[in-house]
């Protein structure tokens, strides 16, 4: 008789912890940070990230494709901008920004192939306004501009806060192109 009590409530508990958990819904997360500049692999790592875009066939897997790679680009550029390494941080930004731009013409054919594309536009969005936030926050602590003096060439200025400026801009819906979002 124990044994049969132990069951049934070893079987509701675990019912009730499923069925708990199959209604939460994770909020979209941004990965921890790849290799960095600096670091021996990451010449590597870059290669496997371009190479990596022969390997992934079809709309939805380049969505995903191109996403991770602008979610990775962006943890980048948001470390390096926190480290003061002002000029590698935008170059991670751009890649970031190049990567972000290339999803809504993926999504468009998805659409076009009949696909329901629904849930990706939801999450390219949910994405966008999370990248947002963080180039908000990082609009706060960051300098305008810096000028960056390279040892046997002549100073350039980044202008970071148009830089970040334009970034959210790109990841608003509203300013998305494409047939998706019209």
């Amino acid at each position: 008789m124990k044994k049969i009590l132990m069951y049934i409530f070893i079987g509701i508990y675990c019912a009730l912890f499923i069925s708990h958990y199959s209604l939460v819904y994770a909020a979209y997360v941004l990965p921890y940070p790849s290799f960095m500049p600096g670091n021996k692999i990451y010449r590597i790592s870059r290669a496997f990230d371009l190479i990596q875009n022969w390997w992934y066939f079809g709309s939805i897997a380049q969505i995903k494709y191109h996403l991770k790679l602008s979610d990775k680009y962006l943890v980048e550029a948001k470390t390096l901008f926190e480290y003061k390494q002002y000029l590698l941080g935008h170059d991670a930004l751009k890649r970031s920004d190049d990567q972000f731009l290339l999803i809504s013409s993926h999504i468009d054919n998805g659409i076009k192939e009949g696909k329901d594309m629904s849930l990706w536009k939801q999450l390219f969005v949910d994405a966008g306004k999370i990248h947002s936030d963080i180039l908000n926050n990082l609009i706060l602590v960051l300098p305008r501009q810096f000028e960056w003096v390279p040892e046997k060439a002549l100073p350039s200025t980044l202008q970071l806060h148009e830089a970040l400026i334009r970034s959210i801009d790109m990841r608003k819906p509203q300013t998305l192109m494409g047939e998706a979002f019209k």
